[in-house]
C-alpha cells in the first residue's frame, strides 16, 4: 500500500501507464508521433552528427547549471536556474533523440555511454563556474550565441530539427534575458560586485573564440558580429568591458566539436554517469 505521505513512495509509484517520471527512465520518446525519417537530399550522417553536438552542448550546461542548485543567493534565483537548467535537459533529449534516431542508439546509450572523446559539446559549456557572476556571465554568452544559431535553425531542411530549434529559441530568449539584467545589476552595483562580475567575463572569454570557429558539419552558421553586438549592448550598460587578450585555441586543430576538451569534461561525466554504467542493465 503506497504511503502518500512518503515522498519515496510516491516516486516510485507508476503514473502513467508504466512510464515513471523519476529517476530519468521509463521515458516516452520525446519525438514520439512524429515522422523522424530523413527529407530526400539530406545527408542523415551529417544531420546526426550536428544533433549530436547541439544536444551535448545543452547536455553538459545542463548539467553545470544543475551543480548551482542549492548554492545560489536567493531562493528565486535557485528557481530560475533550475528551470534553464530543465529547459537545456529538454534541448538535449530531443536533439540526442533526433541523433540516435538515425544511428540507432537510444538517448540514454548517447548520454551515459560515450567516452569524453566522443562528446561533441563547446568547451565553454563544460566551464566550472567559481561564482555567482561567472554563472550569469557564461549564461549571458551562450545564449546569445546559441539563441543566434536556433535562429538559423529554424528554417533548417529537417523539419524535425526546425521544430527543435524553433522551440528552444523562445526558451533561450529567457535565459539571455534573464542572464543579462544580472549582468547589469552587478556591473552598474557596487564597486566589488563590478570587480567580481569584470573579472568573470575576463575569464570566460577565452573559451568564446571556439563558438565561432569553422565548422564543416555546421548545418547553420552564426555572424560573430551580430552576437558580440548584442553584448556589447549590455555591457555598455552594464559598464563594463569585452575583454580581450588570448583565447583558448584548438590543439593541434581540434577542439570541443572533434571531441577535444578541458580537464574538467572527465569529472563532469565520471559524475554524470557513474549510475548508468555501475547496472547498466537496470531499470526502475
Amino acid at each position: 500500500m503506497t504511503d502518500h505521505d512518503n515522498p519515496y513512495d510516491l516516486l516510485g509509484e507508476d503514473h502513467d501507464d508504466g512510464h515513471r517520471w523519476a529517476f530519468g527512465t521509463g521515458f516516452t520518446d520525446p519525438l514520439a508521433g512524429i515522422d523522424t525519417s530523413v527529407p530526400p537530399g539530406t545527408d542523415g550522417a551529417a544531420l546526426a552528427r550536428y544533433c549530436l553536438a547541439l544536444g551535448d552542448d545543452a547536455l553538459i550546461y545542463s548539467h553545470r547549471l544543475q551543480e548551482w542548485l542549492t548554492r545560489m543567493p536567493e531562493l528565486e534565483e535557485e528557481t530560475a536556474i533550475a528551470n534553464i537548467a530543465l529547459d537545456l535537459l529538454g534541448q538535449a533529449r530531443m536533439l540526442l533523440a533526433r541523433a540516435g534516431g538515425i544511428l540507432g542508439q537510444s538517448e540514454d546509450q548517447l548520454a551515459f555511454f560515450r567516452s569524453e572523446a566522443e562528446f561533441r559539446n563547446v568547451r565553454l559549456a563544460e566551464h566550472a563556474d567559481r561564482d555567482f557572476a561567472e554563472v550569469v556571465g557564461r549564461l549571458l554568452i551562450f545564449s546569445s550565441w546559441r539563441l543566434a544559431l536556433f535562429g538559423a535553425l529554424s528554417s533548417a531542411s529537417d523539419p524535425v530539427l526546425a521544430a527543435i530549434a524553433a522551440k528552444g529559441a523562445n526558451e533561450l530568449t529567457y535565459h539571455r534575458d534573464y542572464a543579462a539584467q544580472w549582468v547589469i545589476r552587478l556591473g552598474d552595483g557596487t564597486e566589488l560586485s563590478h570587480a567580481r562580475m569584470q573579472a568573470a567575463l575576463d575569464a570566460l572569454w577565452p573559451l568564446t573564440a571556439e563558438l565561432f570557429l569553422p565548422d564543416a558539419s555546421a548545418l547553420a552558421s552564426v555572424d560573430p558580429g551580430s552576437v558580440h553586438a548584442v553584448l556589447d549592448m549590455v555591457l555598455a550598460a552594464a559598464g563594463l568591458s569585452r575583454p580581450g587578450g588570448a583565447t583558448l585555441g584548438p590543439v593541434s586543430g581540434r577542439a570541443g566539436r572533434d571531441g577535444v576538451h578541458t580537464e574538467a569534461m572527465g569529472y563532469i561525466l565520471a559524475e554524470m554517469q557513474s549510475v548508468a554504467r555501475a547496472d547498466p542493465d537496470a531499470t526502475w
